[in-house]
């Protein structure tokens, strides 16, 4: 008898991919087997997925995206997409299929809906995306990753907690060395594609520092392709050494190994700093649907375990000013260590794969 099958079906960028390569992980260990369904953009981010996981693409299509023509193509590649999952799955009949959100992930849950077969949401954000909000009502469980999500009316949401990776979890609640008369490691990042507010502003601002404090720092600095060159030169003109990438694949390493983060408050960013437990300043993604990276950070801020800079305050003077409040005052920065690491919800993967068990387990006793 072969064993049961967990489609996961998830969008293109790290704030999907990363919880759902977390639950492949988890369900792989229980002995499941695991598929992922995205298109080919999300396919370009699954490269952290176990070998085991075998991706599916299907043709997707978001109407935010280009011109009229564009626009006007999107409900028919929608729609191949939806046949295409749905003959798939008729051949390989998952057991449960799990949405994670973005565009790609429509196919699947829409051909899911159509073939009833048991199906659940984890939703990442405090404020639910579209693609969920508008299968949320379908679903037979709806997980939230974090406390107190917006749930669409009539919608019973499970607090789970966002998963993280194994790679994350190795390094759950690492020592915090906190700062002093010796090197200094700072992080700046910008979720799975960069942010150019933290080129922006970050490289200006860690500049301005004292030299005494300069000559510590040892910094890894996220950015986009087109930004990096004047990024690492900046560094290199304030005479901080810097190592500047569009993306780094050790991110959990260099996390437990920082004293201080400077990030976006994407749900994952948030799940993977308070996980390993360090002081973090939060910069939301303004343009975020329904202002949600700032709902995400409200926790780690209210805990006292990060500070919450809107892009509009985001200037180099305001961000000197609190990585120096947090570096010159190391009770302080371990305090905010342990904050953020009582926010954490290591086990979330867990309590997601419980979740999948359950759904399953309804389902089948339906049938008997």
């Amino acid at each position: 008898m072969a064993a049961p099958l967990l489609l996961i079906a998830a969008g293109g960028t790290g704030g999907h991919m990363f919880p759902a390569q977390a639950l492949a992980e988890t369900m792989l260990a229980r002995g499941w087997r695991v598929k992922l369904s995205t298109d080919a953009r999300g396919a370009r981010y699954a490269g952290g997925f176990p070998n085991a996981v075998a991706v599916e693409q299907v043709a997707s299509a978001t109407f935010a995206r280009g011109g009229a023509l564009a626009k006007a193509v999107t409900p028919f590649r929608i729609a191949g997409g939806v046949a295409s999952a749905a003959a798939q799955m008729l051949k390989d009949r998952p057991t449960v299929v799990a949405g994670f959100g973005g565009y790609p992930s429509i196919p699947a849950l829409a051909a899911a809906t159509l073939l009833r077969l048991p199906r659940l949401i984890h939703e990442q954000n405090a404020i639910p995306g579209k693609v969920n909000q508008l299968f949320a009502t379908r679903v037979d469980a709806f997980a939230c990753g974090i406390w107190p999500t917006r749930l669409p009316e009539g919608v019973e949401g499970l607090q789970i907690g966002n998963p993280v990776r194994a790679a994350v979890l190795e390094r759950a609640g690492a020592p915090y060395i906190p700062p002093g008369p010796y090197p200094v490691s700072i992080v700046a990042i910008g979720g799975s594609q960069g942010a150019r507010i933290i080129s922006d502003v970050v490289p200006a601002a860690l500049a301005s520092l004292p030299p005494e404090v300069r000559d510590r720092l040892r910094v890894a600095h996220q950015a986009r392709g087109e930004d990096g060159a004047r990024v690492a030169a900046a560094y290199e003109a304030a005479g901080i050494l810097a190592e500047v990438e569009p993306f780094f694949t050790d991110i959990p390493r260099r996390l437990s190994e920082a004293q201080l983060v400077i990030s976006r408050s994407g749900a994952s960013s948030v799940a993977d700093i308070s996980v390993i437990g360090r002081p973090s300043i939060l910069i939301p993604f303004a343009a975020a649907a329904g202002d949600h990276q700032t709902a995400n950070a409200r926790g780690l801020v209210d805990a006292g375990a990060a500070a919450l800079v809107p892009e509009s305050r985001a200037t180099p003077e305001e961000i000197a000013g609190l990585v120096a409040a947090v570096l010159d005052n190391p009770q302080g920065a371990m305090q905010m260590a342990i904050a953020a690491m009582r926010q954490g919800i290591p086990d979330a993967a867990e309590r997601l794969a419980d979740l999948v068990e359950t759904v399953a387990a309804r389902a089948a006793a339906k049938k008997n």
